[in-house]
C-alpha cells in the first residue's frame, strides 16, 4: 500500500510492517540518585510488564532506565551495565518479542553493550547525529562512537535515531531540513524517530511528514501515540513507539494496563490488515 503522498511505506528489518512497539519503564536502577538494591525486583518488574506487551499482541519492547532521572548524559556506570544486562537477558529469554534498549541519557555505549550480551535487536539513541542542549547538560552527537562499536560486533544491532529529540533544544539556529540531510547522508541509523517536545506529548502532524520526507530511512513515532490518533499518524510514519498511553492512568511511570495495550495493538493489527487489502 502507498502512503497518501505516492511514497512507498518501509519495513523495519525484523519488525516488518508498521511494527507497535512498547515502552518498559524501569523503576529507579541501584546505582541511581533515587535507587536501591534488589535487582530481583526489577527483572520480575520487566518480565511481567513485557509478557503483558507479549500478550496484548505488540511486536517489540524497548527497555528504558526511566526512573534513574535525574539522568546521567553518557559516562561509564559499571553497576547500571551490569544490572540492565541481568534484566534484559531475563526478558529476551521470557518473550519472543524483539527486544531494545534505551538507556538516559543518550548512553551509546552501555546500550550497545548490553544489547549485544544480551541478545537485544535494538537500540534507541537520543542524539546521534546532532548536539543538543538538555537539562541533563549537553547531548554530543554519539554516531562514530556507536558506528565504531557497531563495527567490532559479530551480529547487526539495530540504532534507532532521534532527530530533534524531546526533552531537549538546539544551540543556536536550527535548521531541520539540513541536519536530518546531513545525518542521514554521513550516518548509518536503522530508522529515525520523530517525537513531540516532551514525553507523551504527540508531535504535529505536519512536522513528522516534513521528517519522513527527508528520509529515506524508516521513521518511527516516538511519542504521543494513542489509540484516538493512530489513524492520524498511520500514512506517514513506518512504525510506532508507545508508553505512557498503554499505562494505568496514563503516568508514564506506572505499569502496563493491559487492557489498554491490547486495544492499542487490535487497532493496528486493523489497519495493517486493511493496507494488506487495498
Amino acid at each position: 500500500m502507498r502512503r497518501e503522498d505516492g511514497a512507498e511505506p518501509l519495513k523495519i528489518p525484523v519488525l516488518g510492517f508498521k511494527p507497535l512497539i512498547g515502552v518498559v519503564h524501569l523503576p529507579a536502577t541501584p546505582s541511581s540518585p533515587r535507587g536501591h538494591g534488589d535487582v530481583e525486583r526489577l527483572v520480575e518488574y520487566t518480565v511481567n510488564e513485557a509478557g503483558k506487551l507479549e500478550e496484548a499482541g505488540f511486536d517489540a519492547v524497548i527497555i528504558e532506565n526511566y526512573g534513574d532521572k535525574p539522568f546521567a548524559v553518557a559516562g561509564r556506570d559499571d553497576v547500571l551495565t551490569a544490572v540492565l544486562s541481568v534484566v534484559a537477558r531475563e526478558v529476551v529469554r521470557s518473550t519472543k518479542l524483539p527486544v531494545g534498549l534505551s538507556v538516559l541519557r543518550n548512553n551509546a555505549s552501555i546500550a550497545l553493550a548490553v544489547a549485544y550480551a544480551t541478545g537485544a535487536r535494538f537500540i534507541r539513541l537520543n542524539a546521534y547525529c546532532d548536539t543538543r542542549l538538555s537539562p541533563e547538560g549537553l547531548l554530543a552527537p554519539a554516531a562514530r562512537e556507536v558506528e565504531q562499536m557497531r563495527k567490532q560486533l559479530d551480529r547487526h544491532i539495530m540504532v534507532f535515531a532521534d532527530i530533534d529529540v524531546k526533552h531537549s533544544y538546539p544551540l543556536g539556529s536550527y535548521d531541520l531540513g539540513a541536519v536530518l540531510s546531513d545525518c542521514v547522508e554521513r550516518g548509518y541509523m536503522d530508522a529515525v524517530i520523530a517525537s513531540g517536545q516532551a514525553t507523551s506529548r504527540p508531535p504535529d502532524p505536519g512536522y513528522v511528514a516534513f521528517i519522513k520526507r527527508g528520509s529515506p530511512k524508516p521513521v518511527l513515532l516516538g511519542s504521543g501515540l494513542r489509540q484516538e490518533n493512530l489513524q492520524l499518524y498511520w500514512n506517514i510514519v513506518d512504525g510506532f513507539i508507545v508508553g505512557s498511553s498503554i499505562k494505568y492512568g496514563g503516568r508514564t511511570a506506572n505499569p502496563i494496563d493491559p487492557e489498554k495495550a491490547k486495544r492499542l495493538a487490535e487497532a493496528v493489527r486493523e489497519l495493517r490488515d486493511r493496507a494488506r487489502l487495498a
